[in-house]
């Protein structure tokens, strides 16, 4: 028997996994594919190329994940991309937006000095909201409109935490939870261009359009990352994205946890209400009173369970659970570095080295997103390209390049249809969108990868191609994340728990769900040895 299983080997169970053996438990993790990682894997789609498949940048990973579980020991090591973004226009002319608000003033009054003179009240508001939130990340939800005492202590305790905000900080984080980033940006900025380089945080892996009512939250959800303290930078991971599942996996066998891969689990087993196990789909059998799930929610209610472990209105409720996408990712083999008509040349350049967005306008994305709509992908789509090898050539053959490109929109109901012919389509239309910005790109392409929403689903256990395990809207956040009633963790089956991404705080390589869960966790089990754990 095995004190603890752990079902999913995707970077947030890893996390749990590790601060469960950290305290004394030997967990057990079992991971469908070859490797571990879930959405945040390195593999090798042509020779000598190391691909980030699907996550390709890091920002959220919490820092108390990386100290508490010593990963910069294991191998982890992060670049601080400068520029966040290089966003080049049609018309010749460009922006470059840094860590450093007084270089983008200066950046942005080549475009407006209204602009210019307003980003710094922008910066400000984002970076004050962004620390609130992050009081929000490791937060167990509380259950609000439960009358049983723990819950209201709970309850008491999440509105102690925000006592020191005032009257107008409330009004905006209120703002930012129900409005959309074109309005948002509409309050602070007159210019397209301006509006265009920062829209894209607002939209970025979510099935809606920068006038979608909640995208303004979604760039606070991003704004709220942090590397070597800046506030809403990114970065690029030696060795890929898999080397932080690699630092993970490292310290969960470190301290005396099991991983084993290539082992589908079936379903969870229960007796009279409690989880006893799992089966695996070889029909092995394996014991543990302590079981906790890294799928996505649906996958976990609606398939890991059986129909009379939970009551009829969770599972409708979990058959209800939105969770879409209109994303594609395309990793791309390239003979060299694009040469941008707004900022010519093939050396390495700031104009390589941070995030290069295909995006000229807000209506630009907005139709994107109405095409989508409308069940085609998008004619002019959305895309955000990285470069890697500008960092870390280690990953690629001497003098070549890979290109990690994340482009929207296509339809949602793609992840459950063979679309292939028009997935590809759809990824010549952003090839060719980075072709007239750059003249020359298509024929840097030595190898090409897509993956579709179905893909996402079938592949990587992203359901509806979601990177969020569920959308970021307001009845799926915090205490109804995945359930009004279970958004602590917990499940109506006592022992069985979840850690994925499908619970608080959602999407993003972050650790924060497994961080909270293993909490949890031991918070329910007073008689283990716990490791010590800042409380959110």
């Amino acid at each position: 028997m095995h004190e603890a299983i752990v079902i999913g080997g995707g970077h947030n169970g890893l996390v749990c996994a590790a601060y469960l053996a950290r305290s004394g438990l030997k967990p057990l993790v079992l991971e469908r594919r070859s490797l571990v990682g879930g959405a945040s894997v390195t593999e090798e789609p042509w020779p000598g190329y190391r691909v980030s498949s699907l996550a390709y940048v890091s920002s959220l990973l919490i820092p108390q994940v990386v100290q508490d579980l010593e990963l910069d020991r294991h191998g982890y090591h992060v670049w601080e991309m400068q520029p966040d973004y290089f966003v080049p226009f049609p018309d010749g002319r460009s922006i470059l937006l840094w860590s450093d608000a007084a270089r983008n003033v200066e950046e942005f009054r080549k475009f407006s000095e209204k602009d210019a003179d307003a980003y710094d009240r922008f910066d400000e508001a984002l970076s004050r909201m962004a620390l609130v939130g992050r009081k929000i990340l490791t937060m167990t939800p509380p259950k609000i409109g439960s009358k049983r005492p723990r819950d209201l202590l709970a309850l008491a305790r999440t509105g102690w935490a925000f006592r020191t905000l005032g009257v107008e900080e409330v009004g905006e984080l209120s703002k930012l939870l129900g409005r959309s980033i074109a309005d948002l940006l509409d309050d602070y900025f007159e210019s397209d261009e301006v509006k265009a380089a920062l829209v894209s945080q607002g939209v970025i892996g979510v099935y809606a359009g920068p006038k979608s009512p909640g995208t303004a939250y979604v760039m606070l959800h991003h704004w709220m990352g942090e590397i070597n303290g800046n506030l809403g930078s990114w970065g690029v991971v030696r060795g890929g994205m898999g080397a932080i599942a690699e630092a993970l996996a490292a310290d969960v066998r470190e301290h005396g946890g099991e991983i084993r891969v290539d082992s589908p689990v079936a379903r969870v087993r229960t007796r009279h209400g409690k989880a006893i196990g799992v089966v695996l789909e070889d029909g092995t059998e394996i014991d543990s009173p302590l079981v906790i799930s890294n799928l996505h929610p649906k996958t976990t209610y609606l398939k890991l369970l059986d129909e009379t472990d939970v009551s009829p209105d969770i599972r409708d409720h979990m058959s209800h659970f939105i969770t879409r996408s209109g994303t594609v990712k395309i990793n791309l083999a390239l003979s060299g570095l694009p040469n941008f008509t707004s900022r010519p040349g093939t050396e390495q350049g700031p104009q390589h080295t941070g995030t290069i967005q295909l995006l000229h306008s807000i209506d630009h994305v907005e139709r994107a997103f109405d095409d989508a709509k409308h069940g085609k992908g998008s004619e002019h789509p959305y895309a955000e390209m990285v470069i890697p090898t500008c960092y870390d050539p280690s990953i690629a053959p001497a003098g070549k390049h890979i290109a990690s490109i994340f482009a929207q929109y296509v339809p949602a109901e793609w992840a459950d249809e063979d679309r292939r012919t028009e997935v590809d389509a759809f990824a010549d239309r952003v090839i060719a969108g980075f072709e007239a910005l750059a003249p020359g790109f298509e024929s840097l392409i030595e190898h090409r990868q897509v993956i579709g929403p179905r893909e996402m689903q079938e592949e990587y256990g992203l359901i509806g191609g979601s990177i969020m395990h569920g959308d970021l809207e307001l009845d799926q956040m915090f205490s109804f994340r995945p359930h009004p009633r279970w958004s602590d963790y917990r499940s109506p089956i006592e022992g069985f728990y979840l850690c994925g991404s499908g619970t608080h705080p959602g999407g993003g390589v972050t650790g924060a769900s497994g961080h909270n869960a293993a909490r949890q966790i031991l918070h329910d089990l007073p008689r283990r040895t716990r490791i010590s754990m800042q409380k959110g």
